[in-house]
C-alpha cells in the first residue's frame, strides 16, 4: 500500500470527475432547524450554538450569488480552483417550503463555474417533493445530500437532543437511493458516553448502507452551548489529539474504499472555541492520520468485509 492512497479523499474524487481543482463554497441561506424552531425542540443539539455552523453571511445581507462570488475569488486565488460546488451548510437546508428551496438552489446553479450542489440537512427534513427536485438537478449537475447521523446509537442521539433516531436516518437513505443523488453521512467522534466500540458500531452501520460519502467530525466545545455547560461542570471530557487520530483510522479501516471521505476533522471558529485547543491544528491532525495509517500499514477498507456486510 506504500504507493497507494490510504483513503478515498474528496479532492481526488472531484479532480477525477471534472479534470481540474474543484472547491466547495460554503453558503449561509438563512434557514433554520426543526430542533430549534419548536417543531422538534427549541434547544438544538447540545453542541450547536445559535450560528448552527453558519458564517453569518445571510445575517449580513449577502445573497447566495454574492456569497458564491466572494468564495470563487478567494478559492481561485488560494487553490487555483476552476470549478465550484455550492455547499448549503448552516442548519437544515431542506427545511423550508419547496418554492423557497428551488429559488435558493437555482440561484446557486445560475452562477458561472458552479458544477453542483451539496445540501446539508437532517434525515427528518426530507420528503419526496424535495428529493424529486434534487433528482432533477442530478441529471445535469453533481448533487450531494449530506445527512447528519452523528451516531448509530439511539441512546447517544437522545442524550445530545438530536431529535431523531437511527431508523429515521436509515429511512432517509432508503428514500434517497436510486435517484442519482450522492448520499453523505456526517458522524461525530467523541460524543458523551460513547465508547470506542460504540463509534466503531457507527462505522459498521455506515459500511453496510452503500453510501457515497462520509464526513468525520471531532466533538469540540463551543461557547453558548449545553455541551459547554457539561464541560465546565466536569461532566464531559474532550478526546486527546492522538486518541482522535486513532479513532479516525479505526473508522476508516471498517468502511469500504468506495466511500468518498469528504472530511476527517472539523473547523471550529477560533473566537467561539472552548476546547480542545488542539482542534485548531487541522494540518497537524491530518498529517498525523496519514502517518498513523502508514505506521499501521493500513488503509480505508482494510477490515471491511463485504460478505459479512450483506453485499
Amino acid at each position: 500500500m506504500a504507493a497507494q492512497k490510504r483513503y478515498n479523499d474528496l479532492n481526488s474524487y472531484l479532480r477525477n470527475l471534472f479534470g481540474c481543482r474543484v472547491q466547495k463554497i460554503t453558503i449561509d441561506a438563512g434557514l433554520t432547524c426543526p430542533n430549534r424552531d419548536g417543531a422538534t425542540s427549541r434547544g438544538g443539539c447540545i453542541y450547536c450554538n445559535i450560528r448552527g455552523s453558519g458564517t453569518g453571511a445571510h445575517a449580513n445581507g449577502l445573497s447566495v450569488t454574492q456569497q458564491l462570488g466572494n468564495g470563487k475569488k478567494s478559492l481561485s486565488k488560494r487553490y487555483k480552483a476552476k470549478k465550484f460546488i455550492a455547499y448549503f451548510q448552516s442548519f437544515s437546508n431542506t427545511y423550508a417550503p419547496l418554492h423557497q428551496l428551488k429559488n435558493l438552489y437555482e440561484e446557486a446553479l445560475a452562477v458561472d463555474d458552479i458544477v453542483g450542489l451539496s445540501i446539508g440537512t437532517r434525515p427528518d427534513c426530507v420528503d419526496d417533493p424535495v428529493l424529486d427536485l434534487l433528482q432533477d438537478y442530478a441529471r445535469h449537475y453533481l448533487v450531494w445530500i449530506e445527512y447528519g447521523l452523528q451516531s448509530a446509537r439511539d441512546a447517544t442521539l437522545a442524550f445530545i437532543n438530536r431529535g431523531h433516531d437511527v431508523q429515521c436516518f436509515l429511512d432517509a437513505v432508503e428514500k434517497t437511493k436510486n435517484r442519482g443523488v450522492k448520499i453523505c453521512a456526517h458522524v461525530i467522534l467523541g460524543l458523551p458516553h460513547e465508547t470506542r466500540q460504540d463509534m466503531l458500531h457507527t462505522a459498521d452501520t455506515i459500511a453496510k448502507l452503500g453510501l457515497d460519502g462520509v464526513k468525520l467530525h471531532l466533538l469540540y466545545v463551543i461557547k453558548g452551548t449545553r455541551l459547554e455547560t457539561l464541560y465546565q461542570r466536569g461532566e464531559f471530557k474532550c478526546l486527546e489529539q492522538q486518541e482522535y487520530v486513532d479513532l479516525v483510522c479505526d473508522f476508516l479501516e471498517r468502511i469500504p474504499f468506495e466511500i468518498v471521505v469528504q472530511r476527517l476533522t472539523g473547523d471550529p471558529h477560533r473566537p467561539e472555541l472552548v476546547a480542545p485547543a488542539w482542534s485548531l491544528e487541522k494540518t497537524e491532525t491530518l498529517n498525523s492520520i496519514r502517518r498513523t495509517l502508514e505506521d499501521r500499514d493500513s488503509w480505508q477498507g482494510k477490515y471491511f468485509e463485504p460478505l459479512a456486510a450483506g453485499r
